[in-house]
């Protein structure tokens, strides 16, 4: 055979196993393709549909708490640890629980959520509670709760003040408001304070009134002076050894959410970077619950997320659930609707959560947290 036929015939052999190799690889590829797309399509969505199983009317005090923490520490052992970070004037405990997936040794962040540091605003202890038992029921089923509890310490603290939740009051035994017993521009008249303390050892002023001034509350002598406010001091500086990611600390019932600064004086300039952080997340507040992100109309000193941040400089978030309308020291409302009130917090807590990272290294919180059915509720009104 003539040897250009035969290099011909070569080429043309070569050319064709080229081209039945390059169909094949295209069909091999849309194949899996193809599979990975029928994967995807048949993949449950990541909605958690348990919700607690509370009912309207039932407000934990300070007993009641206690017991709901002691059974979360017998039923969730792998996830749960119940700790008391000191003692109220009167001797109560002030309960701690750390969350998080006990068997996963990895490195993790961690972050504050507490409540009730004025004893009178209930639903502010009942929101922790409240998440805390939503993360419980759902890890191992939910991947998102999963996710959140194998890279994150959630360490929540119900009852900061227990003795004035037993005694339905906003100051702790001493008549001290604890909210303003932080050392961050402290003590100030303009701020809302006055620092009267115990009189004589064992006269107790909440507040006095001074025309043109305003009310004044009592602040304390010094700052910590109180040991509900230096137990809450201490295990901050503990968690800050383990990557403090963010705070959040609850109140009612201006039903907004604030970040630093509230004090009348300042004590440093917010980063550009800290704005747009804080403003992200109050943005989404706006635009995706009830809550507004509206400014305190006051400027309080000496208040416990001015000094976490000021302190550890983290994301720090006071939260004002409910609306004056259904708060009884504000409005002319009553302690009802808890389940509504519950759910219209939760998603803000898991959109911080699911965010940790991103706030841990104050990069704006841009992931979305998958809620559950029916939350966050329509408003009441």
């Amino acid at each position: 055979m003539d040897h250009r036929i035969l290099l011909s015939l070569k080429i043309l052999f070569l050319v064709s196993v080229l081209v039945m190799a390059t169909f094949a690889g295209c069909t091999a590829e849309e194949q899996t393709v193809g599979e990975l797309q029928a994967l995807v399509s048949e993949r449950e969505p990541d909605q958690p549909s348990l919700l607690p199983d509370w009912n309207d009317g039932e407000y934990h005090d300070y007993d009641a708490t206690t017991h709901m923490l002691t059974i979360f520490n017998d039923n969730f052992p792998d996830l749960v640890d119940v700790f008391s970070i000191g003692k109220s004037i009167q001797g109560r405990d002030i309960w701690c629980v750390r969350i998080t997936n006990e068997k996963n040794n990895q490195a993790k962040l961690s972050c504050l959520i507490d409540g009730c540091i004025h004893g009178n605003e209930w639903e502010a202890g009942d929101a922790c509670l409240y998440l805390a038992d939503y993360l419980l029921i759902n890890f191992g089923n939910n991947a998102t709760v999963t996710h959140i509890l194998n890279i994150s310490k959630v360490y929540i603290i119900p009852l900061v003040n227990p003795d004035g939740r037993q005694q339905n009051t906003r100051w702790n035994a001493d008549n001290i408001d604890l909210n303003r017993n932080f050392d961050v521009d402290f003590g100030r008249l303009r701020g809302h304070s006055i620092r009267i303390g115990k009189l004589f050892g064992w006269i107790k002023i909440p507040y006095i009134y001074i025309p043109k001034v305003g009310t004044l509350t009592n602040c304390g002598r010094r700052p910590f002076s109180e040991p509900e406010a230096q137990a809450v001091r201490d295990v901050m500086k503990t968690i800050n050894y383990h990557d403090f990611s963010f705070y959040v600390n609850c109140h009612t019932a201006i039903h907004n959410i604030a970040t630093p600064w509230s004090a009348f004086k300042p004590p440093s300039e917010l980063t550009q970077q800290e704005i747009n952080v804080h403003d992200s997340v109050k943005n989404w507040v706006d635009e995706n619950t009830e809550y507004e992100s509206t400014p305190l109309t006051y400027h309080p000193s000496g208040t416990v997320t001015d000094w976490c941040f000021k302190e550890f400089r983290v994301p720090s978030f006071t939260l004002e659930l409910l609306s004056q309308d259904y708060e009884p020291g504000m409005g002319e409302g009553k302690h009802d609707h808890l389940v509504h009130w519950m759910n219209t917090t939760l998603p803000i807590f898991l959109y911080l959560l699911v965010n940790i990272e991103n706030l841990h290294d104050w990069q704006l919180p841009t992931i979305q947290p998958c809620l559950p059915e029916g939350v966050p509720p329509p408003p009441l009104h």
